[in-house]
């Protein structure tokens, strides 16, 4: 027999009837604060609170249909539940096309394509003077919306239509897919993975003032501004007419900015920072006679160094982004202007871009653009603040097809290949060009398997050196060893635990990592004589010193090459295996080769005695516990330390 629950049924009522003029104004005049919040909400966060509140107050007024109308899709539900919308076959017509219009407004500006209306300015209506945006809410609205702004246009949307109108998914999905959607689904996905704040219900705070465009704050703009613009709107005039004419030239297509937005300020010291003749270029021996051996000595290096248009483009697109321009940023890292003229790392072309490197003390950033000069700049960057000799020996210069190039330091002898999965195999010989570029070589950060794990290993004066791809500009460096003296991987025995950790990397990826060190803190015999195990714990440090990512790790001898360990427990903001509190303590439920269950924990050298508690009960001297269990248990650990202090399981 087939057990239906009344709230899995999803009645959808066909609206076919053709809409009314007069219907539709009916339906928007008394839904009209909930339509303009919808349109608010699904609205992008780039454009700003002013503009969105015009824009939502825009969308719904042109909802309206010219004359008589065939309503909303046959099928498409309405919503009918306590607290939603209206069911009435006029609302959901104008709802349709508020949506509609809101995701179209996020689109992306295309060359040589018309833009969508709503991807325009408003025309209507229109504030002179004064600033216009919704009160102010709490923390909670406020992290909700950061988290929103977080969204694609269709994922806010699937958001909003759960909370605001109750929607269920299957109606979800199909309002998106009438509204002009892509992927719905992957929609849901992202709605999926936002929570409510605070405890507090997603439709509470949707409707609350924070999100209200009816109810509105008003400041004025700049007052200073507004009059120095009143005087010079006659030779404004004078200027767009000579300025038209020069623009209708036959130019190379880039114009002299490129893909930047247009300037919204003119300051002395900013302008000094964009003009490519101040740009910072250090001679290729400087780094040999330095005191200092990080990115601040690399040598101007490329084919397209003496390329001022492209630099000037750079430079351009990196104060003031256009919104074609693709960019993306490790985390805590600022996306505005160069604090200072900045050190030119690279130009040259690689693969099928023009890339520019330069670092401005704190920041690499990373400019590419098309070599055939169509629409799709990129602009990419990372933090590198306090960067030594080990961690600036290469960045990212390039990524296509799967593939990444580095570029290497001045000070790097020899490069090679090594595949992380195969401890005993012998690294490949990596070609470098005379600017220091790599050969393509596989990023384990684009991979979607597991099946090898492609490592760069670079060689300067105090050795061998691994890095590797983790999404980001500044490659990771790889290390083993206790906190206190984190060394390079080397050894066979190094290399066999780096092998079953490579795979677990992923948890890091895009994390603004510096460094991942692997450290094995304990070995155990395993109950039964089935070998013995090892516990490793690997730390992943951020560039910014925040946000570090800790994973205890129990690998149980295998056959299988290359079998990633266990994770036993993982933590984030964590001192704990670091410098500053190197213990660490860790268990799993683990069964043995002739069935039987066991909860075994271990704990750094500092532990004296290690207990569970909760559904298995014992102690054990020293740092290693072996206890006899049974299938699914919970356990709770502890541990006391030299000090006599009790340290709990890491998490």
């Amino acid at each position: 027999m087939l057990n239906v629950r009344p709230q899995d049924v999803v009645i959808s009522r066909p609206v076919t009837d053709p809409i009314d003029v007069e219907q539709a104004e009916a339906a928007l005049v008394e839904h009209y604060p909930r339509l303009v919040r919808l349109a608010y909400l699904v609205l992008p966060p780039r454009l700003g609170r002013n503009r969105r509140v015009l824009t939502a107050h825009s969308l719904a007024q042109r909802s309206l249909p010219r004359g008589r109308t065939p309503g909303v899709a046959a099928g498409l539900p309405l919503p009918r539940r306590a607290g939603g919308a209206s069911a009435d076959p006029g609302y959901a017509y104008v709802r349709q096309r508020v949506l509609r219009q809101a995701l179209e407004a996020g689109l992306p500006l295309r060359r040589r394509a018309w833009p969508k209306r709503a991807q325009l300015p408003p025309l209507l209506p229109q504030v002179w003077g004064l600033r216009l945006f919704p009160r102010s809410g709490g923390a909670d609205e406020l992290a909700l919306d950061q988290r929103l702004s977080a969204l694609s246009g269709p994922g806010r949307a699937a958001y909003v239509l759960r909370g605001l109108e109750r929607m269920q998914d299957p109606e979800v999905v199909q309002t998106l897919a009438a509204a002009g959607a892509a992927d719905p689904q992957a929609a849901l996905a992202e709605a999926d993975g936002v929570e409510a704040p605070g405890g507090v219900s997603a439709a509470a705070l949707l409707g609350s003032g924070e999100f209200d465009p009816c109810s509105l704050q008003a400041r004025p703009t700049d007052l200073m501004r507004r009059r120095q613009h009143a005087k010079a709107a006659l030779a404004a005039t004078a200027a767009v007419v000579v300025c038209g004419a020069l623009l209708g030239l036959p130019g190379e297509g880039w114009g002299p900015d490129g893909a930047a937005a247009p300037a919204y300020a003119r300051n002395p010291a900013a302008e000094r920072a964009l003009d490519p003749s101040k740009t910072v270029r250090v001679a290729a021996e400087v780094w040999k006679r330095s005191s200092r051996t990080d990115f601040s000595v690399w040598p101007a290096r490329g084919n397209l160094t003496d390329d001022n248009a492209l630099l000037r483009r750079a430079l351009a697109v990196w104060a003031r982004p256009g919104p074609s321009v693709q960019t993306s940023a490790t985390p805590a890292t600022p996306v505005g202007p160069p604090m200072g003229s900045p050190h030119m790392l690279f130009a040259g072309d690689v693969d099928r871009a023009r890339v520019v490197l330069l670092y401005d003390g704190l920041r690499v950033v990373r400019y590419a653009e098309p070599r055939d000069g169509a629409a799709g700049a990129a602009l990419d960057f990372a933090r590198v603040d306090g960067a030594d000799a080990a961690a600036a020996n290469a960045l990212v210069v390039g990524r296509t097809d799967g593939n990444v190039r580095y570029l290497t330091a001045p000070w790097v002898r020899e490069a090679s290949v090594r595949d992380l999965l195969d401890p005993t195999g012998t690294p490949v010989a990596l070609k470098r060009t005379a600017d220091g570029v790599t050969d393509p070589l596989t990023s384990p950060a684009q991979a979607r398997d597991c099946r090898s794990w492609d490592a760069l290993e670079l060689r300067d004066d105090a050795g061998p050196r691994l890095m590797t791809d983790l999404g980001e500009l500044a490659p990771a460096r790889l290390t083993s060893g206790p906190p206190s003296a984190p060394r390079d991987v080397s050894g066979p025995e190094e290399r066999a635990r780096w092998a079953r950790t490579a795979c677990l990397l992923p948890a890091v990826r895009s994390h603004g990592v510096r460094t991942v060190n692997s450290w094995t803190y304990a070995q155990q015999p395993l109950p039964e004589g089935n070998g013995t195990a090892v516990w490793l714990c690997t730390r992943a440090e951020t560039w910014r010193g925040t946000g570090s990512r800790v994973l205890a790790q129990f690998q149980a001898p295998s056959a299988k090459r290359g079998a990633p360990g266990a994770i036993a427990a993982r933590a984030e903001h964590s001192p704990a295996c670091g410098v500053r509190d190197p213990r660490v303590l860790a268990g799993v439920l683990w069964k043995s080769r002739g069935g039987n269950w066991y909860v075994l924990a271990a704990g750094s050298g500092q532990f004296t005695s290690v207990t569970t508690s909760g559904g298995v009960e014992g102690t054990a001297r020293g740092n290693l516990l072996a206890v006899p269990a049974k299938a699914g248990v919970q356990a709770d650990l502890e541990g006391r330390v030299v000090s006599g202090e009790r340290v709990g399981a890491l998490r």
